[in-house]
């Protein structure tokens, strides 16, 4: 409740004049030619499956981007086509003004924020007056985070903002798309820094959805990943009964497809080898979302159930089989294996 009174209270430090002002100048639209200032300058950390689809994206889009990741191989994949690297996130965040973070856990983005030359490290000014953070994460680790960003004076004033301000804004879509541009962003937040960074959110996706107050688009994403694990393994279980009742997947894919059973898992991300092109089910399961991640993320749904006392089975059930399914071996296979690995499913012939 204190940070929650405490990040209320931060808004009264915003100009918002200076805020409506630049609202208005970026209804008009941009291009990579026209990419407002106060976006142009780009920190991006976090060069994973993800991230670095989000951050190429960026690059095709014009901004000026700088990045960091603790993988020496992911940054030569950005430093030998003449983008610059740095070697911690301090420094990074010395040559930008918008921070982007994509990191697999709350560990993570503590340490990157606050941990040893970290984003936060240290008592200075800083340049950045916008950190956004695409990872997914607890809501209670976004407003903590929120709270201290906002708390730091800023190196130069902005005029459009006299304090630095946090967006949580995990995505939606997988790797597929985030390599086509077509991220779905739940943004959490103050308003008026949402609009303003819609602009660069649509460079790495097609939809934003305002979720209100700092720390919602954290929930609104946890919320979201814990109907997925369910659906997964709904359509994985139906898929596999279907095969011993004699069905082909590819047959029961066009039924569901045309019927009330219709869902991504069916249409977009089938877990059946052989039905669909260009999914993970089509390559062994490999370069999708793991099914690390996708344990982690329920078991973040059942640590936020916890604290309000709301009682999830669903999402408990879920977080066992894809314990299991980590326990076994299969924990940086997609999580779409849960088909194969748990309930037998076969490949389609």
């Amino acid at each position: 409740m204190a940070i929650r009174r405490a990040l209320r209270i931060s808004t009264v430090i915003y100009n918002y004049s200076s805020w409506n002002s630049m609202i208005s100048s970026l209804k008009c639209g941009f291009s990579s030619s026209t990419i407002p200032a106060q976006l142009e300058n780009v920190g991006f950390i976090g060069l994973g499956n993800m991230g670095f689809h989000m951050a190429n994206n960026l690059v095709k889009a014009g901004f000026n981007l700088t990045v960091h990741d603790i993988n020496e191989n992911n940054l030569k994949k950005f430093s030998q086509n003449g983008i610059p690297t740095k070697e911690t996130p301090q420094k990074l965040a010395e040559s930008s003004d918008v921070i982007v973070t994509m990191l697999p856990s709350s560990s993570h983005i503590l340490e990157v924020y606050k941990g040893k030359n970290g984003l936060l490290d240290g008592e200075n000014e800083i340049r950045p007056w916008l950190f956004i953070d695409s990872s997914t994460i607890d809501p209670q680790t976004s407003r903590n985070i929120s709270l201290h960003v906002s708390n730091r004076p800023l190196k130069e004033n902005k005029g459009y903002t006299e304090k630095p301000v946090m967006l949580d804004a995990p995505v939606s879509g997988g790797v597929p798309a985030a390599q086509a541009g077509s991220l779905s962003f739940m943004v959490g937040g103050l308003e008026e820094a949402y609009i303003a960074a819609k602009p660069l959110l649509l460079s790495m996706g097609k939809n934003t959805i305002y979720c209100g107050g700092s720390g919602n688009g954290s929930a609104a994403k946890i919320c979201n990943n814990l109907a997925l694990a369910i659906n997964m393994l709904g359509v994985s279980e139906a898929f596999s009964l279907g095969q011993k009742l004699g069905i082909k997947a590819g047959v029961l894919t066009n039924v569901f497809n045309s019927s009330s059973a219709r869902c991504w898992s069916s249409d977009t991300y089938n877990p059946v080898p052989g039905v669909m092109q260009g999914v993970p089910s089509s390559r062994n399961y490999d370069g999708g979302f793991t099914s690390k991640l996708m344990a982690k993320d329920l078991s973040l749904a059942m640590a936020s159930a916890g604290e309000t006392g709301f009682n999830c089975p669903l999402t408990s059930y879920s977080y066992n089989i894809y314990k299991k399914l980590c326990e076994d071996g299969f924990e940086n296979k997609d999580f779409s294996c849960v088909f194969r690995h748990c309930y037998d499913g076969k490949d389609e012939n």
